[in-house]
């Protein structure tokens, strides 16, 4: 049953499309959350070159738009799972970034009590199902949630993030067709950062176009600047109208990039220095939408440079709870594996 809240929560999202929509405080608050998700990754990053983080580790920065956009689109009941690059992910979600941190170091303060580490972190009570480690397994995983949502008879939807690279796996497709067979409620979020794990869009995919993957399936797609995040915000609403309607799935491809190697081990020698700090000084998502508060006088240059501050500051103090945390229990191994589905 459609409820009286989420035709409230539909007829705003008609409202505040197109860049008019994004108001002063909801502004800041997008910038700010940018901030934070930089930050937080550049903090990630010095804790890992000091041996404070192990194992994989696959940072966000450079993409930051495309999660707080679609995120600013989407209410409470909704869902959001992706792949192993998901920091920015669970923190857009409103998770603890002291509790993501601690997870990194695999702390028991951690948001999945130190067990997951940096690809596997849940944070369902804010609507967070993970991070996974395998390649394209958001996909049938994100499906199935927008299956249950639709079997229980509600109008939420599923953010299924994937990238360029996961395009290419077998079950995106079938559970395109799953999808499609059903009209589920479910985003297909492709975030085309270009290079997957190190090889170019161009070199491993016959046809590179990603939007129009699902057009077989009869799947609706559109391409996206995913550096603007005014633009994905505005495809994120659209998106998101079109899903809860009972319209069925679509796909956005979110043309964007990632500045650092795919994880903290890879050197990214399959591009030039060149590229990536021209895509920095033309096209940084955090820079562009700066100039947009500014323009619209919602701030100052000093507001937000003390903004940045405040956040560094933050990040600091999440570093020191990380850090101080215990490490968890041997017992804690075995809990958590199995669940008794009443929940």
């Amino acid at each position: 049953m459609v409820t009286p809240e989420a035709v409230i929560r539909k007829a705003k999202q008609l409202e505040h499309k197109g860049k008019s929509a994004l108001q002063k405080d909801e502004a800041l608050t997008c910038y700010r959350m940018m901030l934070l998700i930089r930050r937080f990754e550049e903090k990630a990053g010095q804790l890992y070159g000091m041996g404070l983080i192990g194992g994989f580790c696959h940072l966000y920065i450079g993409q930051e738009a495309v999660v707080v956009g679609m995120q600013s689109c989407v209410g409470e009941g909704d869902s959001v799972i992706t792949s192993y690059r998901d920091h920015g992910h669970i923190l857009a979600c409103g998770s603890d970034p002291k509790a993501v941190m601690a997870e990194l170091m695999g702390k028991e303060t951690g948001i999945s009590k130190g067990k997951g580490g940096s690809m596997h972190m849940f944070d369902t009570a804010r609507g967070f199902y993970g991070g996974h480690g395998i390649v394209g397994a958001p996909v049938p995983l994100g499906t199935g949630i927008a299956f249950a949502n639709k079997y229980r008879k509600t109008d939420r939807v599923c953010l299924t993030y994937f990238g360029d690279g996961a395009a290419n796996q077998g079950q995106v497709y079938e559970a395109f067709n799953m999808a499609s067979l059903w009209k589920l409620p479910v985003i297909y979020i492709i975030e085309n950062n270009e290079y997957a794990m190190g090889t170019s869009v161009a070199r491993s995919s016959a046809t590179t176009e990603l939007y129009q993957r699902g057009a077989s399936f009869g799947i609706e797609g559109r391409q996206v600047d995913g550096m603007d995040l005014l633009k994905v915000r505005e495809a994120g609403l659209e998106a998101v109208e079109h899903a809860r309607s009972g319209a069925g799935p679509i796909i956005l491809e979110m043309k964007t990039y990632r500045y650092r190697g795919h994880s903290m081990s890879d050197p990214a020698k399959y591009r030039s220095r060149e590229e990536v700090e021209n895509i920095r000084e033309t096209r940084d998502a955090i820079t562009h939408f700066k100039d947009f508060i500014l323009e619209q006088k919602f701030a100052g240059e000093a507001n937000l440079k003390e903004m940045d501050k405040q956040i560094k500051a933050d990040m600091n103090a999440v570093a020191e709870f990380a850090k101080v945390s215990d490490e968890p229990e041997v017992s804690e191994m075995y809990t958590d594996v199995y669940t008794s589905g009443k929940e």
